[in-house]
């Protein structure tokens, strides 16, 4: 099955959250969207992974704080086992510590509470479409008070190709932004992720912006 393939071409999406309201608010807004379909949830993040494991969703929306088994260690479990699914962490706890490991654990979004749930549908099409996101609102929590000198040097194409990955875009739409071909992009994000000692773009991303390489 292709991401996104459900039969119906919609993105197949998990929520876990502790708290039912929250639950229930992003399913009943998920499911008046015509390209997500919500195929379960969950109330803490062990369940999460038993669900995750039985539905196999293209994208999985948890919470950063969670009973039993928080986003980050859900997340690290997913991505150590080889599951399809991506993940975009979802939270009401802003901390550079928490988004930095988090990122670094391997999820493919980061999202505030506070954002619109017109947001979250963008980072649940970007994500299950093969993008990364990064909350705009939270990218000033990610970057650090200064660059320091023994950081790598990027060049102005790949800092330019980063921060369009930072806005949530896929390698053919900064293509087309950057008037360069895909495969000029996938290159700059290599070399990018080379120099940053980054083992996923997402995480190249969030080097960056932690460390004022792009703003």
């Amino acid at each position: 099955m292709s991401r996104g393939d459900a039969g119906n071409g919609r993105i197949r999406c998990v929520i876990a959250d502790d708290h039912p309201a929250i639950v229930d608010a992003i399913c009943s807004y998920l499911e008046l969207e015509e390209t997500v379909d919500v195929v379960g949830r969950a109330g803490n993040g062990a369940d999460a992974l038993q669900l995750i494991e039985r539905r196999v969703p293209d994208v999985a929306v948890l919470d950063l704080r969670m009973p039993r088994l928080d986003g980050i260690q859900a997340t690290r479990q997913l991505v150590e086992s080889g599951a399809r699914t991506a993940v975009i962490l979802y939270t009401g706890y802003p901390e550079r510590s928490h988004l930095l490991e988090a990122l670094d654990a391997g999820a493919r979004g980061f999202l505030g509470k506070e954002a619109p749930l017109t947001e979250l549908v963008r980072a649940v099409q970007l994500v299950g479409s093969g993008g990364t996101y990064v909350d705009p609102a939270l990218a000033g929590v990610l970057v650090g008070p200064q660059a320091t000198a023994r950081l790598p040097s990027l060049s102005k194409r790949e800092r330019e190709v980063l921060r369009l990955l930072a806005d949530g875009l896929r390698n053919e739409q900064v293509a087309t932004n950057l008037a360069i071909s895909p495969l000029t992009v996938r290159t700059h994000v290599r070399k990018a992720m080379e120099k940053l000692e980054a083992d996923t773009r997402t995480q190249a991303v969030a080097t960056a912006l932690r460390e004022s390489l792009i703003s």
